[in-house]
């Protein structure tokens, strides 16, 4: 195949992976395929899309899909997290996908883990034009609305 061999070319702080995108489980968690048939669990770095049942979770997915499935990507990694996932910027030829979601209004900046300037531009930009997610009254973020759930099946088994 065309695949580009797995190439794990370690700097400072990262390696870079590259494979097809073989499967697209939200909008900012993606699975790649190399070369060797290693599959390889991505998490984009920096940014963070709706959960499962908020609101533009489907169209955050769906992006996410168009703009990577069945492509050849270059994931560039920066850590690993919990769950093994690679935390990385992902790109289809030089365009990035973590970018691309903030400035559709599909994802919120991460600043717990990122200070990246433009990352923050884009996300401002989205806001200001109320892009997807940023149009709702009240968008709630991913973390807040994980913390929101959690709390809300603490106080579930606390009254039985």
């Amino acid at each position: 195949m065309f695949f580009i061999t797995l190439c794990l070319v370690t700097t400072a702080q990262k390696a870079i992976l590259w494979g097809k995108v073989v499967r697209i489980a939200d909008g900012d968690t993606v699975t790649l395929l190399d070369s060797l048939n290693q599959q390889h669990s991505i998490r984009l770095h920096g940014i963070d899309c709706p959960e499962r049942t908020q609101d533009y979770f489907q169209v955050a997915k769906e992006f996410t899909g168009q703009f990577c499935a069945n492509k050849v990507v270059r994931a560039d990694v920066y850590s690993y997290d919990q769950y093994k996932r690679a935390i990385a910027r992902v790109y289809v030829d030089s365009i990035e996908l973590n970018y691309a979601l903030l400035k559709s209004g599909l994802a919120w900046h991460f600043t717990q883990f990122d200070k990246t300037t433009y990352y923050a531009e884009a996300e401002a930009e989205a806001k200001m034009y109320k892009r997807q997610l940023w149009s709702l009254p009240n968008p709630i973020a991913p973390w807040e609305f994980r913390k929101w759930k959690r709390q809300q099946r603490q106080n579930s088994k606390a009254k039985n």
